[in-house]
């Protein structure tokens, strides 16, 4: 129940169409996604977000 939100951030990645944009830069600078968004989880601007983002995605696929 407490993924509901993850589920509508989901649905306007797709409609923005900016679905895989960290991975791919996270590839670009030759980490792993997971890598990549410790490191610049204290980022500011769309990136920081873009990175705690893929954290909690990756902690609910991953169960915490």
């Amino acid at each position: 129940m407490a993924e509901k939100w993850m589920q509508k951030v989901s649905t306007g990645i797709k409609k923005r169409g900016t679905e895989g944009v960290f991975s791919a830069a996270a590839h670009r600078a030759g980490m792993s996604t997971r890598a990549y968004a410790q490191k610049k989880k204290h980022a500011g601007g769309k990136l920081g977000k873009r990175a705690n983002l893929a954290l909690a995605y990756m902690g609910a696929k991953h169960g915490g």
